[in-house]
């Protein structure tokens, strides 16, 4: 998810190849796929792995997200502009003085892909399922801010009827929340909120059943502005234009080709040789050469988010905090940074990257040698003698495996140990994460919304994004006080007590924080530059002659 660096450089020659071949060359009298496609309003688009699944309650992912923003939508939208919620199933809401109840008015021509009309029943059905204890949602918590829904979720209420939503018509539809959520109406562009089509889950399988048919092309029902028509696994994935949708007359690409490429080289590839307009990553190692002979085709973007390690604390030998500490404290972010990582990132101490709302964590794990060389001798392993054997995991990236590298190097030359790496594609490392069948494993976290307690609170007890089996009472506690408190600068000094708790435990090492590097197809328009990365495919378009004047 991430660039990374081998320090190739372009000659001229080469350049000018490649800028050809993007540029879709005049003079030539090949077409590309990209040239075609755009000219059909098909947008081509490197979507970084295969999708874990299709089911907006079973998925955990960046590569997920945006093909689910494609087929499903909730009851706001993020302007990808400014990320200020918009209207999208829901044409109005109204908010109680109290900021705990929302009255959503839904949209009389809001219809599924089916063209059955969606109704305030549709989110209350699927909100009941991703909360139910049997279907074991990872990202249920994201609900909890809902009256009684954490509760529900861990089965100490047997009735949904008892959680904060009500249908009071099959437009109206009424939330009641624990406490005021500022964030509440941003979160609803996560598909964990989207609503589903109960007759087409229980036509193959019961409301918690896993892994059904009902997501494969020809069965799905969105009611996004895009419909499944095909999905080959590990080639392409490809929805259409969905007529049912409410605002189908102002989506102006006819369908949208999700690739999974894992590989950032072969991505890169794809796209200079005209057969991508989007491309999830860049290769480090081709940043320079694209910036210096083809600005107009690269993007470095702001990013919320953080790259780091998360470490199996269930296991030896990082089941020591001193151990773990020992590892954080031997990684040289700064170097890594600057020489490795580069492309405007910047090196992390610590978990939550500085946001808008004005959060900046003082704490840090520092980069120490001879502090983390004592720590690992008095967990029992002087000058790393003794140590386990021991592997870290990534999913399979060219980028990943570069940071990898770099820092297997820096452990050897720090601690004298010796770390395994060991890559996964996309599935089999989120399952090796879920079961803890690991014992260090590359991760990172791209806010959800704009809000630092969506990174915080991925690690409270028992969390579906923990993935470390790391647990502290005293860290639960904070961010439950985090989230009852309701002036802003004690909610956020209290956010930051949490992550110091963290970063003390040390059940991660924080590397950097993110920028969104990508590759861009001239002609493609309207990605907005955003935190989130959020791009709405409903407001692409093409203008094909922005290839030609380039």
């Amino acid at each position: 998810m991430i660039g990374m660096s081998r320090q190739g450089v372009w000659n001229a020659a080469a350049a000018a190849m490649a800028l050809a071949l993007a540029l879709g060359a005049g003079c030539s009298k090949t077409e590309t796929p990209a040239v075609r496609a755009a000219r059909e309003g098909v947008l081509l688009v490197g979507n970084g792995a295969e999708p874990q699944a299709l089911d907006p309650h079973l998925v955990t992912g960046v590569p997920e997200h945006r093909i689910a923003t494609a087929l499903f939508e909730g009851l706001c939208d993020l302007d990808p502009a400014t990320l200020e919620a918009v209207p999208a199933v829901a044409e109005s809401w109204a908010v109680s003085d109290d900021g705990c109840v929302y009255t959503f008015t839904l949209r009389p021509d809001a219809k599924w892909s089916n063209g059955d009309a969606v109704t305030a029943d549709d989110f209350a059905y699927a909100w009941e399922r991703i909360l139910s204890p049997a279907l074991a949602s990872e990202y249920a918590y994201m609900l909890h801010c809902i009256k009684n829904a954490k509760a529900f979720n861990e089965g100490e209420l047997d009735a949904f009827g008892q959680v904060g939503v009500r249908v009071v018509d099959a437009r109206t539809l009424e939330v009641t929340l624990e406490e005021p959520t500022p964030y509440f109406l941003e979160m609803q562009i996560h598909y964990t909120w989207f609503p589903l089509h109960r007759a087409t889950i229980e036509q193959f399988g019961g409301m918690t059943e896993r892994g059904t048919k009902w997501t494969r092309p020809g069965n799905l029902v969105g009611n996004g502005a895009f419909t499944l028509e095909r999905w080959e696994p590990n080639r392409v994935l490809r929805v259409v234009k969905n007529d049912h949708y409410w605002n189908a007359d102002a989506v102006r690409l006819s369908a949208v080709e999700f690739h999974p490429i894992e590989d950032t080289l072969t991505e890169e590839r794809s796209f200079r040789t005209g057969n991508l307009h989007l491309t999830e990553n860049v290769p480090i190692s081709k940043i320079e050469g694209y910036q210096r002979d083809t600005p107009g085709l690269i993007r470095i973007d702001p990013y919320y988010g953080s790259y780091y390690y998360r470490l199996n604390v269930t296991r030896p030998p990082f089941d020591d905090v001193r151990v773990r500490r020992a590892f954080a404290m031997a990684v040289d972010r700064d170097t890594l940074v600057a020489r490795v990582v580069r492309a405007g990132r910047r090196p992390a101490g610590n978990l939550t990257p500085p946001d808008p709302s004005g959060y900046t964590c003082a704490a840090s794990i520092p980069y120490d040698v001879e502090a983390a060389r004592a720590l690992l001798a008095e967990a029992g392993y002087p000058n790393g003698e003794g140590f386990p054997p021991t592997e870290l995991l990534y999913n399979t990236s060219e980028n990943h495996k570069l940071i990898a590298e770099a820092v297997q190097q820096m452990w050897k030359d720090n601690l004298n140990v010796h770390v395994a790496l060991l890559n996964q594609d996309w599935k089999v490392y989120l399952s090796s994460m879920s079961t803890l069948d690991y014992q260090m494993a590359r991760s990172a976290w791209i806010g959800d919304f704009v809000d630092p307690i969506n990174f915080l609170e991925c690690f409270v007890t028992g969390g579906g994004n923990n993935r470390t089996g790391w647990a502290s009472p005293a860290y639960d506690a904070l961010i439950g006080e985090a989230r009852r408190t309701l002036d802003a600068g004690q909610r956020m000094a209290v956010l930051e007590k949490a992550e110091r708790v963290l970063l003390d435990e040390a059940p991660i090492i924080p590397v950097y924080f993110y920028t969104r590097v990508f590759l861009i197809a001239p002609e493609l328009r309207g990605v907005e530059s955003n935190l989130l990365g959020y791009i709405n495919f409903k407001r692409l378009w093409f203008e094909p002659e922005a290839r030609a004047e380039g």
